[in-house]
This record gives C-alpha cells, sequence and structure tokens, in this order.
C-alpha cells in the first residue's frame, strides 16, 4: 500500500517536473521567436532607412541672384569645401581616431560598450549626460538629426548609424564625418578648418596642426587657439600622446611636433557675397520656408539656386542709411533705438529692398520689417477710412466736422489738442487731424472700415472692430512689410500685388522646384486710388510729409505716430511713414524694442521717417521713375474747388489780418487814450496840491 502511494506520489512529481521544464522551453523559444522578430524590425529599418544625402561629400552653398540675374549673395549653414579623403592629412585622420574613437576600424559602427558605459552614467545622473558615439553616430547625428538628448532620437541615431555603416567604407565615413565637423571660428569641414587656422589645404597639415584641429572637435570656441593658445596647446598634446597611445605616431614624434612653432592665419577667408544682404537674405530663407515648405538645411546648403526681387541699388541704398546713425534720434545706452524699412515694386510685389534692424546683424534674428507688430498710427488712415468714405460718395474737398467728440465714451483729440469746427477731407489728411476721421468712419458705419482694412490684406481681429481703427488703434498691429503692400494699391490704380522675394528656386541640377504665380486683388476702384493718391502727394508737398519731399519726383505719403503706454503726452512709442512713387513703395518703422518711461520717442514723425525715407530713395534716385502719378482727371476736376478753396483761404486770411491790424489800432487807441487818462490824472492832482498850498 505504502509503495503503491510512493509510486504514485513519485508519478505526479514527475508530471510536474514535466510542466516545469515543458514551460522554460516555451518561455525559450517565445524569447528567441521574439528576438529574431526584434531583429528583422530593427533591419526593417536600417534596410529603410534612406541615407543617399551622404552621397554628396559636403553641402553646398545656396546662391542668392538679383532682378538681373547677377550673383548677389551665399547663403549655408557652413563654410564647408568639400575634399576627398585622399586630400586630407594620415595625420589629421589618426589624430580623430586616436581622439573621438579609437576602435573605428574595428567596430560596425556602434561601440557597444561604450554604449554600456555612457547608460549607467546616464542612470546615475538621472539626466542623458553622456552618448557614448563613434564617429559615424556623429555623422548620423549631425546629417539627419536634432542635437536633443532623448532616448529616441538614440535609437533614431544607431538605426541610421547601422545604415550608414552598410553603404559606406571606412574611408568614405572618414571623408563625410571631416566635411561635416564644426572647428570652431566659422569654419565648417577640415578643408575650410586649415585655411582658417593655418592658412594651406587640408593636404599639407603637418602632424602638430593635424592634432590641434582634432583637439577643437570636443569644444571648439573654447579651444581656439585664436582665443586661447594655452589650452590649444595643451589639448593638442593630449592628443599627440593619445596617437602616441594607439601607435600611429613614435615618442619622437610626439617631442618633434611639440617642438614645431604653431603659425595661425592672420587673415581672413571670406567669399565676397558671403554674408551679403543679410537681412533680405533672412526674408528669403523664411519665406522659401514658408511659403515652398522647403527645410532650412535644404534652403541653407542644399545648392540651391534662388532667383530674387531684389534690387541691389535700392538695397544698398537702404543699408547705406541704416548705417548712417545721423540719420536716427539718439539712443538710450542701454538700449539701441530701432528701425526697419522695406521697399516693393506696386505692379509686382517684389520686394526691391528691406532691412530689418540696426545694429549686430543675427542671422534669422527678428526681422523688423516683416516681422515686425506695431499699431500703425495715422498711416491706417487711407486704409480704415478715407477709402470707404470715397467708395461709400464723399469727396476729397466734403467737410468733416472737427469738434469735440463722445461715442460711447471714446473721445479722439488732435494732435494740437485744437479744434477747427469742420475742415476738408484734405486738410484732414494733410494735417493728419485725428478728430475728423473717427467721425467719418462712424458716420459711415465701423464695419465699411474694417472690412476695407481687410481688403488691403491688413488682418483684424475681434478686439480692432471698433472706431480706434480710424487712428491705426488696433490690439496688436502689423507689419512695415503689410503696410507696404496696402499703399501699393494707391500706386497700382487700385490693385494690391503679394508681396514677394522669390522668383524661382532650382535645384543644384538647375531643375525648377518652385515658381511664383503672381497673386493680385482688386482692392478699389482706379478713381478712389487716384483721388488717395492726391491727398498723399499733399501730405508731402504741404503736410506732415514735406520732409519726404524730392525735387522732380512725385512722392505720396502718410506719416504716423502711437501713443505711449503710460502717461506721457510728450513722448509717442511708434514712428511711421508709408511712402511711394509711382514705381516703388516704401514703409518705414522707427521705434525701441521695448518701451518704457525711459525708452521711447520724444519728437513727432513728421521729423524722423520721411527723412529715412527720403535719404533711401536720394541714394536709388538712379532706379527711380521721372514719371508722374496719373492724377489730370482728378486735378481737372478739383481745379475750380481748389481755386475756391484758395480764395476762401486768402479771404479769410484777408479778413484775418484785418482783424489783427484793427485789434492793433484800437490797442495803440486804447493806449493813447490810457496816457492822456493819466496826463489828466496828474494835471488834476497837481492842482489839488496847489490848493492844498493856498
Amino acid at each position: 500500500m505504502e509503495q503503491r502511494q510512493q509510486r504514485k506520489a513519485s508519478k505526479q512529481w514527475d508530471w510536474s517536473q514535466v510542466l516545469k521544464k515543458s514551460l522554460v522551453k516555451k518561455l525559450i523559444i517565445a524569447g528567441i521567436i521574439m528576438a529574431l522578430c526584434g531583429l528583422l524590425v530593427v533591419n526593417i529599418f536600417i534596410w529603410s532607412s534612406d541615407v543617399s544625402k551622404l552621397n554628396k561629400p559636403a553641402p553646398q552653398p545656396t546662391i542668392i541672384y538679383d532682378q538681373n540675374g547677377e550673383i548677389a549673395s551665399k547663403i549655408s549653414n557652413s563654410s564647408i569645401e568639400g575634399v576627398g579623403i585622399k586630400q586630407i592629412s594620415q595625420d589629421m585622420v589618426h589624430a580623430v581616431v586616436a581622439t573621438e574613437d579609437q576602435r573605428f576600424y574595428k567596430h560596425n559602427g556602434i561601440n557597444y560598450f561604450g554604449i554600456m558605459k555612457a547608460f549607467f552614467k546616464n542612470m546615475l545622473s538621472g539626466d542623458i549626460v553622456a552618448g557614448g558615439s563613434t564617429v559615424t553616430q556623429q555623422l548620423a547625428k549631425n546629417a539627419f538629426l536634432t542635437h536633443e538628448r532623448t532616448y529616441t532620437r538614440k535609437v533614431k541615431e544607431l538605426i541610421i548609424t547601422k545604415k550608414i555603416e552598410r553603404t559606406y567604407s571606412k574611408d568614405e565615413i572618414m571623408e563625410r564625418y571631416l566635411n561635416q565637423i564644426y572647428f570652431g571660428e566659422g569654419a565648417w569641414g577640415i578643408q575650410r578648418a586649415a585655411k582658417t587656422y593655418f592658412g594651406k589645404e587640408a593636404s599639407e597639415l603637418t602632424l602638430s596642426e593635424s592634432a590641434m584641429l582634432a583637439g577643437l572637435i570636443k569644444a571648439p570656441s573654447i579651444l581656439s587657439p585664436f582665443k586661447n593658445m594655452e589650452k590649444s596647446m595643451e589639448r593638442r598634446d593630449l592628443v599627440l600622446s593619445l596617437m602616441e597611445q594607439e601607435g600611429y605616431i613614435s615618442a619622437a614624434d610626439v617631442k618633434s611636433a611639440k617642438e614645431q612653432p604653431v603659425v595661425l592665419n592672420e587673415e581672413e577667408v571670406e567669399d565676397e557675397y558671403d554674408g551679403k544682404y543679410p537681412y533680405y537674405v533672412d526674408h528669403i530663407i523664411e519665406e522659401a520656408m514658408t511659403k515652398y515648405k522647403l527645410t532650412k538645411n535644404e534652403v541653407l546648403s542644399g545648392g540651391l539656386h534662388i532667383f530674387t526681387e531684389l534690387n541691389p541699388t535700392f538695397q544698398q541704398a537702404t543699408e547705406e542709411v541704416y548705417q548712417n546713425d545721423n540719420l536716427f534720434p539718439a539712443s538710450q545706452n542701454d538700449q539701441l533705438l530701432q528701425s526697419g524699412a522695406v521697399f516693393i515694386d506696386p505692379e509686382s510685389g517684389g520686394i526691391q529692398a528691406l532691412v530689418g534692424g540696426r545694429g549686430e546683424h543675427t542671422l534669422l534674428g527678428f526681422n523688423r520689417a516683416t516681422q515686425l507688430v506695431r499699431q500703425p498710427g495715422s498711416t491706417m488712415k487711407p486704409l480704415a477710412v478715407y477709402t470707404p468714405a470715397l467708395e461709400e460718395g464723399y469727396e476729397v474737398f466734403d467737410l468733416l466736422q472737427d469738434s469735440p467728440l463722445n461715442i460711447g465714451g471714446y473721445q479722439p483729440k488732435n494732435f494740437d489738442k485744437q479744434y477747427r469746427g469742420e475742415v476738408t477731407m484734405y486738410d484732414a489728411v494733410v494735417n493728419s487731424y485725428n478728430v475728423p476721421p473717427v467721425w467719418l468712419l462712424n458716420e459711415i458705419g465701423l464695419e465699411q472700415g474694417t472690412k476695407s482694412v481687410e481688403r488691403f490684406g491688413i488682418s483684424l481681429q475681434e478686439e480692432d472692430h471698433s472706431l480706434g481703427i480710424a487712428l491705426g488703434g488696433m490690439h496688436e498691429g502689423t507689419s512695415p512689410l503689410m503696410m507696404a503692400q496696402a499703399y501699393s494699391a494707391f500706386a497700382n490704380d487700385g490693385t494690391m500685388a503679394e508681396a514677394h522675394s522669390i522668383q524661382k528656386i532650382e535645384d543644384a541640377d538647375g531643375k525648377v522646384i518652385a515658381n511664383w504665380k503672381n497673386k493680385s486683388t482688386k482692392v478699389t476702384d482706379p478713381e478712389i486710388a487716384q483721388k488717395i493718391t492726391y491727398m498723399l502727394k499733399g501730405v508731402v508737398q504741404e503736410g506732415t510729409g514735406k520732409k519726404a519731399f524730392m525735387d522732380g519726383f512725385d512722392i505720396a505719403g502718410k506719416t504716423g505716430s502711437t501713443q505711449l503706454p503710460f502717461a506721457n503726452e510728450a513722448g509717442t512709442k511708434d514712428h511711421w511713414f508709408v511712402g511711394f512713387s509711382p514705381n516703388v513703395v516704401g514703409a518705414v518703422w522707427l521705434g525701441y524694442d521695448q518701451t518704457d518711461e525711459t525708452h521711447y520717442l520724444g519728437t513727432s514723425s513728421s521729423g524722423t521717417t520721411p527723412v529715412i525715407f527720403k535719404e533711401i530713395l536720394l541714394k536709388a534716385k538712379s532706379e527711380l521713375s521721372d514719371e508722374k502719378f496719373a492724377l489730370s482727371g482728378i486735378e481737372k476736376k478739383y481745379k475750380n474747388e481748389i481755386k475756391e478753396i484758395k480764395e476762401e483761404k486768402e479771404k479769410a486770411k484777408k479778413e484775418q489780418e484785418k482783424a489783427k491790424e484793427n485789434q492793433k489800432k484800437n490797442k495803440e487807441k486804447g493806449k493813447e487814450k490810457k496816457e492822456k487818462n493819466k496826463g489828466k490824472k496828474e494835471k488834476d492832482e497837481d492842482e489839488d496840491d496847489e490848493d492844498e498850498d493856498e
């Protein structure tokens, strides 16, 4: 009985053992299958990765052409001059391997020991602080990925690295790496680095020079011999010792290299087109990315040929004016008074010239000609009020109210705090009065004004739908570019062409990949545009824009300024002038980036922005047409009215002079009478004194 139970128990135990063994076996098989599937997925990712971009040994600069098809500028995210591996000093290759990736010729792209070491270092720190990257991984990161430190990016990097290793030989990988790496001082690639630091070809580098350049890769800014020779030499010596350890050089070679004098190149390595017309180029890059969906890298290093609307004479003139501090009000010591200007062809919308700021330029920095958003002040009046009013049947010399207003609590005031009872629309425009346009907008209806502004291409927000829009009061505002585009309708008989800088883009092989398609909008009728032009011409001839007047040329325009965001009636925040001749339209803005109690404009806009506008046109006079505005019909129509107004003004002037003369005579008579009375009084007093003596 006991033996039977023992046998039974033994059989049960055997069964459990079988189950356990079977489960382990299944788990092992499942693990193997999962590993194989994972390996298959990884290999699919590796196989499908595209690294053909590396077929070109180095990025090519993009060439910018002006409106005449001549080279105007070059842009690139590097100063690379690609060279083959045979044109690179062997010492340079060995120095990089010894310093950056000692197992480069032994591994298949990934140094697993280095990765594990970096992984544990990251785990201990709680953040990604180390990467354990090989030369191939660095190439993958520089050519295809961002520099963010995330595990997702690291996985992508490993996949691309494996694809690179399977596609290219070690020498090809090293060649592409050395052509893409940054060596500091603006030098991308080994060829440019050799020229920048030592004034020679990459093939001519000595052992000492190669070690110094290899040492820069870790921290090019800090280790640059131009900035800190001592640190650079220390780093060079470390690289030499690593090269000795790896067996690339002997102790005697190290000693000889250390004894070699370091002779740096003192001459700048420059391209006459590199960095030319920086603000215009910035806008080209932005336009290529936003309108034609090109990536920043494609534009900066894709070897593109971009044909533009750039007028080199106008651009040069604008840049020269912006370099002349005497044409701008004095700045506060801690903040430069800023400005932006843009000029476009009213017929085509082509941007002829632009400058986006004063002082030092930063690549793709803030462009005040195109990206600034500020309230446009009185330059909005022709768009929001006078154009829709003329469309509604008002005339240039109709009388508008100029007396105190209070419309729902909104109480506009004229700049001079004076009221004239009634003024003509012409006088209201020429002298930039504030009350008449607000009154007029209220008369024609706010909706007519806001619709007009939007027709002119100016975007409005919900908060902008108020009578304040008559004076340019906006929640945010608009840019000089958009104001120039809007005013182009006046110079182009009511039709507004979309502003643009690019005509077409060709790739490195000459294939057209983008083409400008003309986009024009009829904003208003030609007659209305001519009437507005007629009044804006008056602004320049006799009004607030007189300082933009040029002998022999028809110029029209409008000044504008905005109130300070704090109590100070003596100053303004922004100054504007938007002006045009028959063949060019320009907008100029002036102000501080940060306006506060100590940073504001203390003068009126009539003495600043029109002057800048005029100086640019004077320098680009050869590009201006001597054509006159087509206003003969308008001038003929208003001839009699102008005559009557002049006669009335002359009559009023004479009456005023007569009144002054009468006032003067009355004053003199009063004075004589006073003196006579005084004399009589003194005589009476003398007689009284005589009586007292008697």
